[in-house]
């Protein structure tokens, strides 16, 4: 089994593996390397990744993304409460305090929690993973944000159990990207040696992280951190749809904030536009057509004005750098290099602002969006009988008052690992520093003391294995209704193919019985009842109601099939057959002219080759010259099928022996009874040393 390092998104997810010496980026069943977090929920089934991110607009109140933030959050966290106002899907308060989401799901309304929805989502990475590697994937490691508390990793945790994933390790972004950064790097200093000091930048769709990393060769150290949970891609996404909400109210008396569906084309509009101005410093239109109301609307937007807007958010781009400096105790002229990742470090004015603070142009070595799953799947390689990574900074040391709000605080974690150096209960001498060489030693028993967190935000185990058993029956829900759909495309796809070849190619075969009782426009006229069908009263059938209607199609349309087929590739089997029929005889001539080629072959074995020859060619007349007396309309006197397998049946007669290698000289005996060494004295065709008779002698003999 294989482990697979996942980056779970705000808005896109990327897996990757290590294999074949190096690190492979998974791709999904659309050839896409990147799969969108969106889970659609339907009356029947779900749908995940792109399939769901085309039901964002026509199915905007069951279709669930950027819910990455929720992990650990209860329901009344001010932050869950000013997301609420932007999402076009149902957040519910769960009994125990945390943030679920409402769907219509199977016909009835359900609330899923944010572990469930996670859940969802890694069950379709997983899915992908199997498929690419073709073996099955349990053990993972998974990115999560710097500033992720534990509740939220548990949360996280809990969601990968869900999905059948057992996730060895939860890692920093950042440090995923230092690892992918530093892996394969052969030029890095001796341990040695002064460290190489690297800035990692990483803005995504929905947050701002920055870390600092000492390189050495075979180990990094992480010396400091800092980020913006709520900075990234996505609040210039929505100053775009700021402006052009204002703009189209005043324009067109437009009010796009009440329509959930025009919202969202607006966002997915204003998005595109954002990579637009990245790479293009001109006036870029914008253009919706039935946006709202049937009414057709239109803007326009620049980079510098955009710049404009967004300068609020700008603003905050060099904070986390200098706190992440001052944290390293590190001077800008200790920084070697400043890499970009993330799709937001695209934008020209963030890349400017960092180039500005450190002095020094940005690196992009990296991939921008894979980086941290590359990362990921590094995680467990060691170098040199050590691991990778020596040390890594945790958010919970560095933010106690946002881990203490969730119940856990630094004492307690400093607790249990001092609990932990002594498990089984001894009785051990410690020493008292402050008394005298002559004063007898303390006695110390140590012992384990349990550790308690109150108010941990995570899923009861009961809860989480029922979780588990819901997310199976899911499993096996989509799976059915896949192989409907399945079915019934096969339906309409025969349907299709045929009714297109009747009054084409396939028009010459139909048989005369057909034509009496179906004749070709009759024919065509049943395959456009059963179109109509279809998407009539066969529109919600059992998989079974499918699979007859296929086979009764089949059952007419197949001997057309078959007979088009067969008189396409007739001429074809029948020239090869001939091909090998001359080829065969002409060795035969070769071998009655006395070729020296084949003289190691005996008579009787040539006569065997000539005999089948002679035999498969009178077959091949025979069939050829009846195949030519019958229409197209009637089933052939010869398959294709039967001429491959007399084919097969020359070349088992014919070919081992017209291809047997001639003997070498070693092969050919030394020796006859006439000079078999029954006599002293070398023979009489050898000289006085003894040697040995040519091979034109031996031939002759």
């Amino acid at each position: 089994m294989s482990v697979v390092g996942i980056d779970v998104g705000f808005q896109n997810c990327y897996i990757a593996v290590a294999r074949s010496g190096g690190i492979e980026t998974v791709a999904n069943e659309y050839s896409d390397r990147c799969t969108p977090a969106c889970v659609s929920l339907a009356s029947k089934n779900r749908m995940i990744g792109n399939a769901a991110k085309s039901k964002v607009i026509t199915n905007f109140k069951n279709t669930v993304h950027g819910f990455k933030k929720f992990h650990g959050r209860a329901f009344d966290d001010p932050f869950v409460q000013r997301e609420k106002l932007k999402l076009p899907y149902s957040l519910q308060k769960m009994t125990n305090g945390n943030t679920g989401i409402k769907v219509h799901y199977l016909d009835e309304d359900k609330v899923f929690t944010i572990e469930q929805i996670t859940g969802m989502l890694l069950t379709k990475l997983k899915e992908t993973s199997e498929s690419a590697l073709k073996k099955p994937v349990v053990d993972c490691v998974i990115s999560v944000p710097g500033f992720f508390t534990d509740a939220e990793r548990r949360s996280l945790i809990d969601a990968s159990q869900i999905a059948g994933l057992n996730c060895l390790r939860l890692i920093n972004d950042t440090t995923a990207v230092a690892l992918a950064y530093g892996i394969y790097k052969q030029d890095l200093p001796t341990p040695e040696e002064r460290p190489r000091n690297v800035v990692f930048v990483d803005m995504g769709h929905s947050s701002y992280q920055v870390s600092i990393t000492a390189f050495n060769k075979g180990k990094l150290k992480v010396l400091g951190t800092a980020f913006d949970p709520y900075l990234g891609g996505r609040n210039f996404d929505e100053a775009l749809v700021d402006y052009f909400c204002e703009e189209f109210k005043s324009k067109y008396k437009l009010n796009v904030r009440e329509n959930p569906r025009a919202l969202l084309r607006l966002q997915q509009e204003c998005e595109k536009l954002k990579k637009l101005m990245s790479a293009n410093s001109s006036d870029l239109p914008l253009n919706i057509e039935c946006f709202m109301n049937s009414i057709d609307v239109s803007s326009r937007m620049n980079r510098g004005h955009f710049e404009d807007m967004c300068a609020q958010y700008l603003m905050r781009v060099e904070m986390p750098l200098k706190a992440a400096l001052e944290q390293s105790k590190l001077s800008r002229d200790e920084i070697c290099a400043v890499e970009i990742v993330g799709g937001a470090t695209r934008i020209p004015a963030i890349k400017e602002r960092i180039t500005r603070f450190f002095g020094k142009d940005v690196s992009t070595t990296l991939n921008a969006d894979e980086a941290v799953a590359r990362g990921c799947a590094l995680q467990d390689m060691q170098i040199d009988l050590e691991p990778v990574v020596q040390n890594e900074s945790r958010p919970e040391d560095q933010h106690k008052m946002q881990v203490d709000q969730e119940g856990q605080n630094q004492e307690d974690q400093q607790n249990e690992d001092s609990s932990s150096h002594s498990k089984d209960g001894t009785a051990g001498e410690m020493e008292d520093p402050t008394a005298g060489g002559n004063k007898p030693k303390v006695k110390v028993k140590s012992t384990d003391l349990p550790v308690l967190s109150k108010n941990v935000r995570q899923l009861d185990r009961d809860v989480l294995n029922n979780f588990v058993e819901y997310e199976q029956q899911m499993i096996v829900q989509d799976k059915l209704v896949k192989e409907l759909n399945e079915a019934k495309n096969a339906v309409e796809e025969y349907v299709y193919d045929l009714r297109d070849k009747l009054c084409g190619i396939y028009e010459k075969y139909i048989t005369a019985e057909v034509c009496t009782v179906f004749d070709s426009n009759r024919l065509t006229l049943m395959l456009e009842d059963m179109e109509n069908w279809l998407y009539e009263d066969g529109e919600d059938q059992p998989k079974e109601v499918y699979v007859d209607k296929l086979e009764a199609l089949k059952r007419l349309g197949e001997p057309i099939q078959n007979r088009h087929r067969e008189h396409e590739d007739r001429p074809r089997a029948f020239e090869e057959l001939g091909k090998k029929l001359q080829l065969y005889m002409k060795v035969v001539d070769s071998y009655k002219q006395k070729d020296e080629q084949y003289l190691h072959v005996s008579a009787e074995e040539m006569s065997t080759v000539e005999k089948c020859v002679i035999e498969t060619t009178g077959w091949m007349n025979t069939k050829m010259n009846a195949q030519c007396k019958i229409t197209t309309t009637q089933d052939p006197v010869v398959k294709v099928a039967d001429i491959i397998a007399k084919i097969q049946e020359v070349e088992d007669i014919c070919s081992p022996v017209v291809n047997r290698p001639r003997p070498t000289v070693e092969d050919v005996p030394e020796v006859n009874e006439h000079n078999s060494g029954a006599h002293n004295g070398p023979p009489a065709n050898q000289g006085a040393e003894g040697t040995k008779p040519s091979t034109k002698a031996m031939e002759t003999d």
